[in-house]
């Protein structure tokens, strides 16, 4: 790869939104291993280092909801109950056609293909921006070219965020431009309920398989969620629900291509590329925000 003006660097994001999602990951995982003792508000805050009533604003103003409201949308009878409320939307997305422009899903993207040609390549030719930012889901590291968002990744403390992007793009131009990306990860984060206004362009290198798993992800909405199972099924590979998993797994683009919302049959989460805990935080952030769109 070929880097310009930049060299291969940590890149960290410190500010206050970082730190606050820090406490947050900590207490929804205190949360998730103690859910049997249905821990109260106390006990939490204790763990984060923090009083109750200061716990108790930060944790609501990031979720929307109660730290104990949060914790009902973890468990597995919930995620059962979205599996079910879910289960006809993979199906109903097929019939519009998933390979096509248009609204696939909350935040309206098309999805393009590198063909097997370019894939081959490893990126060369392709002029490569990347820039780390802060999220509701800690900080994140956004890669883009002129034809699309290329990569999405959510950053743990010590995670080398170009070097990230060299080992899926070896032979692309990168050049760290977060200034030129701000408006693109404000964007991408922007609530679901705003309008979007001019589709996101997505660019992806990938197997026909896993490019066909990735385009039925994109079927899933905000709130719903599926199992690799049903995955499988929508594509037309019913025994291939392993591979699904890998495929779901291998996701360069997290949150807008969103394999967070693909949990195991018995509405367990299972592993997430970026993390068990950010995958909770992701879906119980949408049960609350989709039930609180729906009252």
């Amino acid at each position: 790869m070929k880097l310009i003006d930049t060299p291969l660097e940590v890149l960290r994001v410190r500010g206050t939104g970082a730190r606050n999602y820090e406490r947050v990951a900590r207490a929804i995982d205190y949360l998730r291993r103690h859910a049997a003792g249905q821990p109260d508000l106390s006990a939490v805050a204790r763990h984060v280092h923090l009083s109750d009533h200061h716990f108790q604003r930060l944790f609501t103003r990031w979720a929307g909801v109660s730290p104990k409201r949060f914790l009902q949308y973890l468990t597995v009878e919930h995620a059962k109950s979205r599996l079910a409320a879910s289960q006809n939307v993979l199906d109903l997305a097929g019939e519009v056609g998933l390979s096509g422009p248009g609204r696939l899903h909350d935040l309206f993207v098309t999805l393009e293909a590198m063909s097997p040609g370019e894939y081959k390549t490893g990126g060369a030719g392709l002029a490569i921006r990347y820039g780390t930012h802060d999220s509701p889901f800690g900080p994140v590291l956004i890669a883009t070219s002129l034809r699309g968002i290329c990569s999405l990744h959510f950053l743990d403390d010590g995670d080398d965020a170009a070097a990230r992007i060299q080992a899926e793009w070896p032979r692309a131009e990168l050049r760290r431009n977060p200034a030129g990306t701000a408006a693109l990860a404000e964007r991408v984060f922007r609530s679901f309920a705003s309008q979007p206004g001019a589709p996101l362009a997505l660019l992806v290198k990938g197997s026909n398989f896993q490019v066909k798993v990735w385009r039925a992800l994109l079927a899933l909405p905000f709130g719903a969620v599926a199992t690799y199972r049903q995955v499988a099924e929508s594509i037309g590979e019913p025994a291939a629900a392993r591979a699904v998993g890998n495929a779901v797994g291998a996701n360069p683009i997290g949150w807008l291509i969103p394999c967070h919302r693909v949990i195991r049959d018995s509405g367990e989460l299972s592993h997430y590329r970026w993390g068990t805990t950010r995958k909770a935080a992701m879906l119980g952030w949408e049960a609350a925000h989709a039930s609180a769109s729906s009252r």
